[in-house]
């Protein structure tokens, strides 16, 4: 064993010793760079260029490259990378993960190599967590492109495809990463092809790329329309359920979060439904509501897994403690829950388009990312992602003290004790930073504080919007901070608080509107003298804040920095180390120390049985912690189990979403060739023909000989579809014929009809036709095929029972569906182009379609308001007619 975390060690050493003799090149250059003037450093972009174009690699410009952009951060910014930031540049330019702790400035170590990489012109993409990140990354780091002659693009939720299009366009794009999935489906769904915004994907930089990668690994992103279903059912089922019994009626496995009816409980719901056989063929979809309503009941907890607010139910991110706003359960589960809270249901949805965040950051040709935490998941990704790990020292020590764990035999013994250590650090000042992993444990861990006197800020979902403001200030003098599951927050919390924040908080309180605060505070080119002033303002405020949080820092850090409590272990380890790295950035000092009982859902599903059964023989009572190494194995031992066994669902979902990507693949291919493509008579020309074929092989049966096929039976079908207005007295000439005269003379025929049509249309407007009827086709055949897919996928796990690899089952049968898809594609155009008769253009309303996104975190961009026009105000656009008779007939 330790051998083998020897050579793990070996390995990082020995790639830190190359990348050590890589920045010591780059330093060499610093003297030489540093004597440039500004037009001959901007210059260098262009002789980069130059150089690319007449055959140089990327890896051979990297030292100057690197140089140049650390250079130019110095005069714009006045940040100069340190020389693990440069360590950290390489990583992520060789398409790997640098796992760089917290506050050591992983925004700067990407300018590095997206500086490099755009001088190829194909386009990096830069992709946050959330809009706020992202916009402002793109701002503040876009000087150092900009002035470097490069353009930046930012890509953010409601922007139009022109914009898109232009943000696409540019050398470097920030984003999120459900922003660039959603616009690869969408282009994947585009009628035209002014409406594809994305180019090819390139290179991608994924920041806290454990959380995007892995955590949300097995979310899709879904594009759905609202399907036609009724919803009286779930509230009828919602009310069986509660009169079930647990055990007599169902049983629920919490380890393999399965809930299932006994034979007593589907005989008490068929009692209660009236119904005779709950699993007849007839029963199906109700079988489905009742099983979704047991899982909503049994295993969906309030204020743990979603919220109810403003009457909706709220998924609640079980990774960050985040409201995930928009997003749903899929299958009806959903609803399941809306009729158990007695919330209005919404309409059940039918998938337009899906891909998941593997499938889509697979298709990039390079891909690189940063995080605090990767190296315990670094077998995951580089099976499923190829890339590995490299973990890059911190700037200064890391002189943070982790203290062992505490073990408690009870929960409510436990939060005492956690109560006590809040009020001792508070009494002396010092800053806590509390973590725990549901809403439910924070709000009852906030009511014994307050029993106690201690002022403190709760963070968790319910109290989303402040988020940013609340752990910005968790350094400060005495702050004590609950905050549930505090993944990725990104913010940086600094000990004796954030100036920046502070000086918004005065700009505020001096009355200025949010709008001007969100330019003057952002790192853009101002709009107007009104925000060239506030900004002036601001600076004013931050130097004030800086002085005042600078003596407090020097007090916090006297009292030890920042101490972290966890309240409980998380099923994965990464995710205490993120709770744990918010303290100790950038050499200061801080503490940490996890509390944990045997009633806790890890200890409790994965290790806690024999401990019990030592603690009764001792006799321990409650409130006596457990220091013992037995207890500590359990925990880790608990941990990995748990992470092996998420691991082991990730890599199914993928095996089984592979099968589906593979014919995503094809269909977004061809698709994009059918959007680009001028002239498709050939495509057509060759669909016919198949069709053709294929109908004539069905008509004639096991028969080699004409004269014995149903000929009645063909000429109906085919005048369906590719023999319009074809006369029954034809049956009779083709009895005559032999067997490849028969396919040769229809082949034929259905040809000269189809290029009869040509000229009664007009060749454009048949190729116009075509392209339209093509798409709309796929389209439509491709979402039922989707929702085919998904009801095999739930329903082929039964193959087991009968010795079958249900996997093995799956690829084949998908196979097959998707050659019959395909079949029915060719059939449905070929019979649209032979019997649509155009008319004149009609304004059709879109579909109203739905995207499972986050509403997006940070502090949210305040949007200016625009003048509203009454109804009989004249109209804006210079009629000289009242609104309400001119534009503003179809608002």
């Amino acid at each position: 064993m330790f051998g083998f975390l020897r050579n793990i060690l070996d390995d990082n050493a020995r790639e830190l010793k190359k990348l050590t003799r890589q920045v010591q090149a780059i330093n060499a250059l610093e003297p030489e760079v540093s004597a440039l003037s500004d037009a001959e450093l901007q210059a260098k972009t262009g002789e980069f260029r130059r150089r690319l174009d007449r055959g140089a690699t990327l890896d051979e410009l990297l030292s100057e490259a690197f140089a140049v952009v650390r250079e130019a951060s110095k005069r714009v910014l006045g940040l100069r990378h340190f020389d693990v930031q440069l360590m950290g540049g390489i990583v992520l330019h060789q398409g790997r993960i640098a796992e760089m702790k917290t506050g050591e400035g992983k925004t700067l170590v990407a300018t590095l190599p997206a500086y490099l990489n755009a001088l190829a012109g194909r386009g990096v993409h830069i992709v946050t967590v959330n809009d706020y990140l992202a916009r402002r990354d793109s701002e503040w780091m876009g000087k150092i492109y900009r002035f470097l002659g490069l353009t930046v693009g930012l890509i953010v939720h409601g922007l139009d495809p022109a914009e898109r299009r232009r943000a696409y366009a540019a050398d470097i794009t920030y984003g999120t990463n459900n922003e660039f999935g959603f616009d690869y489906l969408r282009d994947n769904m585009a009628l035209h092809p002014e409406h594809v915004v994305q180019r090819d994907l390139y290179y991608a930089i994924v920041d806290e790329v454990d959380s995007i990668l892995i955590d949300e690994a097995r979310t899709p992103l879904i594009i759905s329309g609202e399907a036609e279903k009724p919803t009286e059912m779930y509230y009828t089922v919602a009310r069986i359920i509660p009169r079930l019994k647990p055990e007599e009626d169902y049983r629920v496995d919490e380890k393999a979060k399965v809930a299932t009816l006994t034979e007593a409980g589907v005989a008490k719901v068929e009692k209660m439904l009236g119904i005779d056989n709950l699993y007849d063929d007839a029963n199906i979809e109700l079988a489905h509501h009742v099983q979704q309503a047991l899982k909503a009941h049994t295993l969906m907890k309030r204020d743990r897994d979603y919220v109810v607010k403003d009457g909706q139910v709220i998924i609640v991110d079980e990774f960050t403690g985040r409201l995930m706003f928009g997003r749903r359960y899929s299958e009806g589960l959903h609803q399941a829950i809306e009729a158990k809270e007695g919330v209005k249901i919404e309409r059940e949805t039918q998938t337009l388009a899906t891909i998941t965040f593997q499938n889509y950051f697979r298709m990039y040709e390079k891909l690189a990312g940063m995080t605090g935490t990767a190296a315990t998941e670094e077998e995951e990704f580089r099976k499923i992602y190829g890339l590995d790990v490299v973990v890059i020292p911190t700037h200064k020590p890391m002189i943070r003290v982790d203290y062992p764990d505490v073990i408690y035999r009870t929960e409510k013994g436990k939060f005492q004790a956690v109560v006590e250590e809040i009020v001792e650090r508070h009494a002396k000042g010092q800053p806590v930073l509390v973590g725990t992993i549901s809403i439910e444990k924070s709000e009852r861990l906030s009511e014994m504080l307050k029993k106690r006197g201690i002022p403190h800020q709760v963070l968790n979902a319910k109290y989303h919007e402040k988020e940013a403001e609340i752990i910005a200030q968790a350094g400060r003098l005495g702050a004590v901070t609950i905050a549930t599951n505090m993944a990725g927050r990104g913010t940086d919390i600094m000990l004796g608080g954030n100036p920046e924040f502070l000086a918004k908080e005065r700009m505020r309180k001096a009355g200025y509107p949010p709008e001007i605060i969100a330019e003057a505070t952002g790192f853009g080119p101002v709009s107007s003298p009104e925000v060239e002033e506030a900004r002036q303002v601001y600076r004013q405020f931050l130097a004030e804040a800086r002085e005042e949080t600078e003596a407090e820092h020097q007090k916090v850090v006297a009292l030890g920095g920042l101490h972290i409590i966890g309240t409980e272990r998380h099923e994965s380890r990464r995710i205490d180390n993120q709770l744990r790295g918010r303290a100790g950035r950038q050499g200061d000092p801080g503490s940490s120390r996890f509390y944990i009982s045997l009633e806790d859902d890890l200890m409790r599903l994965f290790g806690a049985e024999n401990i019990t059964g030592l603690l009764d023989r001792l006799g321990m009572d409650d409130s006596t912690p457990i220091d013992h190494p037995l207890v500590s194995r359990s925990i880790e031992t608990a941990q990995k189990k748990v992470e092996a066994h998420n691991f082991d669902l990730r890599k199914h979902v993928l095996e089984y979403d592979d099968v589906l990507n593979q014919q995503r693949e094809i269909i977004y291919r061809q698709r994009r060739q059918v959007l680009t493509g001028d002239d498709l008579s050939s495509i057509i020309e060759d669909m016919i023909t198949t069709v053709v074929d294929r109908t004539i092989e069905r008509f004639a049966g096991d028969s080699k000989y004409p004269e014995e096929w149903d000929w009645e039976g063909f000429l109906e079908y085919a005048g369906r579809l590719f023999l319009p207005g074809v006369e029954p007295a034809l049956a009779d000439e083709l009895r005559k014929m032999e067997k490849d005269e028969v396919y040769a003379f229809l082949r034929d025929k259905a040809l000269e009809l189809y290029r009869r049509r040509e000229k009664e249309l007009g060749k454009e407007t048949l190729r116009e036709l075509e392209r339209l009827v093509l798409l709309k086709v796929v389209d439509a055949k491709w979402m039922d095929h989707l929702d085919a897919m998904d009801q095999l996928r739930h329903g082929i796990g039964l193959r087991a029972y009968g010795q079958r690899d249900p996997l093995i089952e799956y690829k084949f049968e998908a196979y097959q569906m998707f050659q019959e898809m395909v079949a029915s594609i060719q059939e449905e155009v070929v019979r649209y182009l032979y019997h649509v008769r155009v008319a004149l253009p009609e304004e059709r309303r879109p579909r109203r379609v739905v995207e499972n996104r986050y509403r997006e975190e940070g502090p949210r961009q305040p949007v200016r308001r625009e003048q509203k026009i009454g109804r009989n105000d004249p109209c804006p656009c210079g009629s000289g007619k009242k609104y309400k008779k001119c534009c503003g007939l179809s608002a």
